[in-house]
């Protein structure tokens, strides 16, 4: 595998405060990498700075080989990267195939179409209810069309911030199910999730980052079995 994603040294403020202080962690192509940590330990804000959203103080942000961390936030999603964001943030007042064409804004191919009906047939729900509009929907199903928004840009690394949010146990299965078939496909994952033994169970690699820095690393189930890791996030000790 090559290294899809290199992520060094990160420090991130707003203002005066230090949200990200010194985070480094890697995603080789094709793999399930998760980011755990409690909330308010940088998770959300490296991903938003991977995106482009944010601006680092320091450190450097490396795809595929490529220095992207002065790019702004079309150009990185042109280059393969894109986000799910927490909360879904679907748009409300349209329908669930205008999200999806919403999704394909930076494309001039003409595969949206195909894209669209790939969406459909990992969630049929959404197929089923097209037309409709997304505000009409429960917080799983925005969830789904949040996923399919995102993939509508043919990223080759999703990130995902805390896709379980909110959502009941089955439904939570259902979106990690999708993680999973979405992994077969041949896309990356880059996962931020509070349930870090779903996390965990789930990924290639983790690493764990606590007050903006990286402390723990190493393959999921490793993490799983670590100590530390059950006391701090799995309610163990």
């Amino acid at each position: 595998m090559s290294r899809l994603l290199t992520v060094n040294g990160l420090s991130v403020a707003y203002g005066a405060i230090e949200a990200v202080r010194d985070v480094s962690f890697v995603v080789e192509e094709g793999q399930i990498v998760s980011l755990i940590g409690a909330n308010g330990a940088g998770k959300t804000t490296t991903l938003r700075t991977i995106s482009g959203l944010l601006r680092p103080r320091a450190g450097e942000i490396r795809f595929d080989g490529q220095r992207i961390d002065s790019l702004p936030a079309h150009t990185i999603l042109a280059k393969g990267i894109a986000q799910c964001p927490e909360g879904r943030r679907t748009f409300g007042r349209m329908t669930v195939e205008e999200n999806l064409q919403l999704g394909a804004y930076t494309r001039s191919d003409d595969k949206v179409e195909a894209d669209i009906r790939r969406v459909y047939e990992l969630f049929p729900v959404l197929g089923e209810r097209r037309q409709q509009k997304a505000g009409l929907f429960s917080g799983g199903e925005q969830q789904m069309l949040a996923i399919g928004r995102a993939m509508m840009s043919r990223p080759r690394l999703l990130m995902l911030d805390e896709p379980s949010m909110g959502l009941s146990p089955i439904m939570t299965q259902r979106i990690f199910d999708t993680i999973r078939e979405l992994q077969a496909q041949g896309t990356t994952i880059l996962l931020v999730e509070q349930n870090a033994l779903a996390a965990l169970a789930l990924s290639d690699r983790g690493y764990v980052i606590d007050l903006g820095a990286t402390t723990l690393e190493g393959p999921g189930p490793e993490l799983l079995a670590d100590t530390r890791v059950r006391e701090a996030y799995l309610g163990e000790g």
